[in-house]
């Protein structure tokens, strides 16, 4: 028995058979991450930290070159990040450690003597006198500092004390799956590159290597914006505190660094610091640390940030910036870095949209560097 075969019927089943598995895929796809919804944080982390040393640890595979298995330089890697987090939190624990006695003797002296109106409230340059009256009503007297204290403790001390302590354990457990995601993207950081650049290239085309690089090209130049710009300015800024006789100059440095990654968040800690200062009856050391503070800033975030990430991925300050802020506000720290990474992939595309299909099989217009790091990877064998 003979079965006719109509023509085109063989490229309509594999057409049909291509949608079948594309649907299957993209069903796949959703319910991994619905699976895994409450992980995509940690590994959205890992694979940024993974993308911003990359370089690095490619310079010290090169140097030291890994053994059969393929484990040590992936460990050591991976612990020099914990520990760059593990460290300060370590110290800023042991600090807060030491200050809850002299917390603690001062919540007993205020409950049994009160607070005096400190000398400053009466150099205010405005509203002296309602500040000096409201503490003589409510700091002043030991019996309205008791009182003031007790209701601080019944409106919600316990419950954020449960809060924060939830938080803690959260976050430590995210980190935890941070650092494990980090080792196997090292270890298995070739395979995984020729994989993904296949699947780039043959799903979109040119077009898909060149939004994977591009993608590459915003983390860098957003860690370098970002983070090692807020390490100068809490560098810069702790110094200051240091000269000017802020206390725990080393403590509010290191706050400062890390406020400073979201722009015009650094102000925020030195305002604090100037506050300090001026309550020590020091107003001249306090306008001049908010001086230097918002020259630190200026220069950071108006000359410096442009260059480094809008330089590295040609994308607009303005589109930098908006990616930045809203990133941070759809997606927290996190988007810090993913802001920034769907602007540039998509002011890309939509550059080779209006500049129209010529440049279809055109090199990537991403640095030169994040193009060879890329294809030198995906020539080596898997």
């Amino acid at each position: 028995m003979l079965t006719v075969v109509r023509p085109g019927a063989s490229s309509e089943t594999n057409r049909g058979q291509q949608i079948a598995r594309g649907a299957l895929g993209l069903a796949l796809a959703m319910a991994a991450i619905f699976t895994l919804r409450s992980f995509m944080p940690a590994l959205a982390w890992a694979a940024i930290f993974a993308i911003a040393i990359w370089p690095s640890y490619q310079w010290a595979e090169k140097r030291w070159p890994p053994g059969k298995h393929n484990i040590l330089l992936p460990l050591l890697f991976t612990l020099g990040v914990a520990l760059v987090f593990i460290l300060p939190l370590a110290l800023v624990g042991v600090q807060l450690g030491r200050e809850a006695h002299s917390l603690f003797e001062w919540v007993s002296n205020v409950q049994r003597d009160g607070v005096p109106v400190p000398a400053w409230v009466h150099h205010l340059p405005f509203g002296a006198e309602y500040v000096s009256s409201w503490w003589q009503d409510n700091l002043a007297d030991p019996d309205d500092a008791q009182e003031l204290v007790k209701r601080l403790h019944q409106g919600g001390m316990l419950s954020f004390g449960q809060h924060l302590g939830f938080q803690l354990v959260h976050r430590a457990v995210l980190f935890g799956f941070t650092i494990l995601t980090l080792f196997f993207l090292f270890r298995d950081g070739k395979t995984l590159t020729e994989q993904l650049r296949r699947a780039g290239h043959s799903t979109f085309g040119p077009r898909g290597e060149r939004v994977g690089l591009q993608i590459i090209a915003s983390v860098h130049g957003t860690v370098d914006g970002l983070v090692l710009v807020g390490v100068g300015e809490g560098i810069l800024l702790g110094i200051a505190y240091y000269v000017l006789d802020v206390p725990h100059p080393t403590l509010l440095g290191a706050l400062t660094a890390v406020a400073a990654t979201i722009p015009m968040g650094a102000p925020l800690v030195f305002g604090i610091a100037a506050l300090i200062v001026l309550a020590q009856s020091s107003a001249a050391h306090a306008i001049i640390l908010l001086a230097f503070g918002f020259a630190v800033v200026f220069v950071a975030d108006h000359f410096i940030r442009p260059v480094l990430i809008g330089g590295s991925t040609r994308l607009p300050f303005l589109w930098v910036l908006l990616g930045i802020l809203g990133g941070v506000e759809t997606w927290g720290l996190l988007g810090l870095f993913l802001g920034p990474a769907i602007m540039a992939a998509l002011i890309l595309l939509w550059r080779e949209w209006t500049e129209g299909a010529a440049h279809e099989d055109a090199p990537a217009s991403v640095p030169a560097n994040a193009a060879s790091r890329l294809h030198s990877e995906a020539a080596k064998p898997a």
